[in-house]
């Protein structure tokens, strides 16, 4: 059963982007330890890619919870294993696939999920941010997820190192046997068109560094430029020794609303003139591997 939260609204007007002197990166790695929060075994992904490279994917279960279902009884069914990622979209997407899109669908997948774009907003800690958002009345960050609000209701946003469902046209919505990556700027006229299912905590480098594909929306034109996914596991299914500890800063830590005010204003030595603003995108709940 989903754990409800008691819904708080952590209110950060404008004014209380005094920033401090410290740089981003500073403010991240003095963070004490009661600013961070351990991600559960069972909502990581450990991708490993033909060359060894690593990618750990945190899943989005309050945003997505069918399409995420489906995506984990994939990956326990060994269907993510030989793999291959077949698109690279430059400044728009990776986007890879399991190995056998006519196997047998593992038992109690979903066919056909329901479009799980937004949510009510019931139930998460929300902060909002103090500054307009051209694709939202307000935006702002939901236990520790970007979003979009209008209203009661929220969605996560199509921000760099998020991952979504691919589907065909509507009414399609995607089973989660194709996922993608965002991996440019923003696109956030995706927001609500496409289910999100989690984001990249470790590794994104990587796929950002992948060749890209010449075909039509930078699909690769020949599968032997397709780059192989050797397995994807759940890290709750790995020996403890195995497994990754990922952490992600608290929103309600005072670490974090430092982070929030250095990024909207620096004023670290190399900055002349502080922006005294900060797009949604441009502050993600910061991750470390402990």
């Amino acid at each position: 059963m989903r754990r409800i939260l008691a819904l708080t609204t952590l209110l950060l007007p404008a004014h209380a982007f005094a920033a401090p002197m410290r740089s981003p990166a500073e403010i991240v790695a003095q963070a004490p330890d009661t600013a961070w929060r351990s991600v559960a075994p069972e909502h990581l992904l450990i991708m490993k890619l033909a060359d060894g490279k690593r990618i750990v994917i945190e899943l989005a279960p309050d945003f997505a919870p069918i399409h995420v279902a489906n995506i984990i009884r994939l990956t326990r069914s060994n269907q993510w294993d030989g793999g291959a990622i077949t698109r690279v979209q430059d400044n728009y997407v990776v986007q890879w696939r399991v190995h056998d899109e006519a196997a047998p669908l593992p038992e109690g997948f979903v066919a056909h999920p329901p479009a799980e774009y937004e949510r009510p907003l019931d139930g998460l800690t929300y902060m909002r941010l103090p500054y307009p958002d051209p694709y939202a009345e307000q935006s702002g960050i939901a236990s520790g997820w970007l979003v979009g609000r209008e209203g009661a209701r929220i969605w996560p946003t199509q921000c760099y190192g998020v991952v979504g469902v691919g589907r065909d046209m509507p009414p399609d919505t995607g089973d989660g046997r194709e996922l993608y990556v965002v991996n440019g700027e923003a696109p956030r006229q995706l927001d609500r068109n496409l289910a999100v299912v989690g984001r990249v905590l470790a590794g994104m480098e990587y796929l950002g560094a992948l060749p890209r594909g010449t075909g039509a929306l930078g699909f690769y034109t020949d599968e032997r430029q397709n780059v192989p996914i050797v397995s994807i596991k759940l890290a709750a299914d790995l020996p403890s020794a195995q497994r990754p500890v990922m952490q992600v800063m608290r929103i309600e830590s005072q670490s974090f609303r430092d982070y929030l005010a250095a990024r909207a204003a620096r004023q670290d030595p190399f900055f002349i003139k502080p922006a005294h603003g900060v797009a949604l995108c441009n502050v993600p709940a910061p991750a470390r591997e402990k």
